[in-house]
């Protein structure tokens, strides 16, 4: 253990955060504003969206849910907006903004990313690769620097069956990507891209084995961590149990799932490698406070990852998760939620055939008689699409090693461990994922409890319909 805590080594230092209204971001701000009060301030680059200029997000933001646990509202104050883009050269930031992050921010975390599997590689590259430069030739002139920590992810070297601790080289120069994207046409760089990416089947993969190539390029300059996150589900316990803010990966399967959208997926027997969303705060936090301190030459690697939930395939969360969808099922709904996950790809496939896409075509058929717009075949076509994005990772085996990322507990007090929690290994899992289910219905489905009576009672005449007709 350090002579120094956590709160200790925070208090009176300026935070420089990229990503802050992501899905992981957000909820770090709000972990070092709520525990760790006395940090000086907490930058966040951000930019116009849909309208909404950077503030008035950040005030939407803070007004959310996600922060409803800090109590002293005088604590946002510390909030500071810093206008800017990863898409943009220099990162969009103004001048007098670049001195006062130079001159005043001690720690940064760098999550902003696009986190999209179906991206093209020139978008791809752009965020992640040349966002991370950007970001990495503005952290090279801060002063007063003790630790970068940037957050990849585990599957940013698919070519690895085993993942370890420690930083590989890239598949590529990304110096070379980079120039690639600047000067080849669309057509040509999509044509090029299927090749270029292997082993990966997106570009998200590809780009973030690029990325950390290039910020181990740096490793001289000042200190550096990695974090690597392997499939981040909701909250644990904080802010909120089941928090979660967006439908990507598993979510965005079993929203579709309870919608009745979906009723067949394909995935082997492999482990579920997935670990709660505060635990991946925590240890992000731990990461750069350990680092921080220590200073360690060269480049330390964390794969923020739960071996523990590897006792568990995916058969078999699915088969818990549609126990759940029934017991607290949606109170708009298409059809009864009988899905079922397939070993064997042909089975899938011939599912999809009669449980997808006649019945898409049929809905639409007779919403085109009935003068309706039609819309159940696009729906269908982009379920389909993320569900095989998806089987990827639900039909192999990665082992990453996080030895280091367990170790974190270890190097803190129990009180701070009660504080900054990372060890998911006593965790109840079917508590856990019946707050990841609850979570998705309140905060994606925007569906309180109070709903459930109707939905029940919906539920029982669709089961009624399934059985009578099947």
């Amino acid at each position: 253990m350090f002579n120094m805590g956590v709160v200790e080594y925070f208090a009176n230092k300026s935070v420089f955060i990229t990503g802050g209204t992501g899905f992981i971001g957000k909820v770090l701000v709000e972990k070092l504003l709520r525990c760790c009060p006395d940090v000086k301030a907490i930058y966040l680059l951000m930019r116009t969206k849909k309208g909404q200029s950077p503030q008035d997000r950040l005030n939407e933001m803070t007004s959310s849910r996600c922060f409803e646990k800090i109590r002293d509202i005088r604590l946002f104050s510390k909030l500071c907006v810093i206008q800017g883009d990863i898409l943009e050269e220099d990162l969009g930031i103004s001048e007098q903004d670049r001195i006062i992050l130079q001159e005043e921010v001690q720690i940064v975390f760098h999550s902003a990313a696009s986190v999209r599997f179906d991206q093209g590689l020139r978008y791809e590259i752009t965020a992640n690769v040349i966002g991370t430069k950007r970001v990495l030739e503005l952290v090279e002139g801060m002063k007063n620097l003790e630790i970068f920590v940037h957050v990849s992810t585990t599957f940013c070297h698919d070519e690895l069956e085993n993942l370890e601790e420690k930083v590989y080289p890239a598949l590529h120069r990304p110096e070379d990507i980079i120039n690639c994207v600047k000067w080849m046409s669309d057509d040509l760089l999509m044509k090029l891209q299927p090749e270029l990416i292997k082993p990966y089947v997106n570009t998200y993969g590809y780009s973030k084995n690029l990325t950390e190539e290039l910020v181990a390029q740096y490793k001289d300059k000042f200190s550096i961590a990695i974090a690597r996150p392997s499939i981040v589900l909701s909250s644990y316990k904080e802010p909120l149990p089941g928090w979660v803010d967006n439908i990507n990966g598993p979510t965005g399967v079993t929203y579709a799932s309870a919608r009745g959208l979906l009723h067949t997926s394909y995935c082997e027997k492999t482990r579920m490698d997935v670990i709660p969303l505060d635990a991946v705060v925590n240890g992000c936090i731990l990461l750069a406070y350990t680092t921080g301190i220590e200073q360690p030459k060269g480049i330390r690697v964390c794969n923020v990852t739960d071996n523990s939930f590897g006792k568990m395939n995916w058969h078999d969360i699915i088969a818990i998760m549609k126990d759940l969808l029934l017991k607290y099922p949606l109170s708009l709904c298409l059809y009864y939620p009988a899905g079922s996950s397939k070993q064997y790809r042909y089975q899938h496939k011939i599912a999809e055939v009669f449980f997808h896409i006649l019945p898409a075509y049929f809905i639409d058929l007779l919403l085109f008689l009935c003068g309706r717009k039609t819309f159940m075949i696009k729906i269908e076509k982009r379920l389909r699409k993320g569900a095989e994005m998806l089987q990827y990772y639900t039909s192999r085996n990665w082992v990453f090693k996080n030895e280091y990322f367990r170790s974190l507990k270890d190097q803190i007090t129990q009180e701070e461990n009660d504080i900054f929690y990372t060890d998911m290994s006593k965790m109840d899992y079917n508590y856990y994922l019946k707050s990841y289910h609850l979570g998705i219905r309140e905060f994606i489905a925007k569906e309180d409890l109070s709903t459930l009576p109707q939905a029940r009672r919906l539920m029982t005449w669709y089961a009624l319909c399934y059985t009578t007709f099947t």
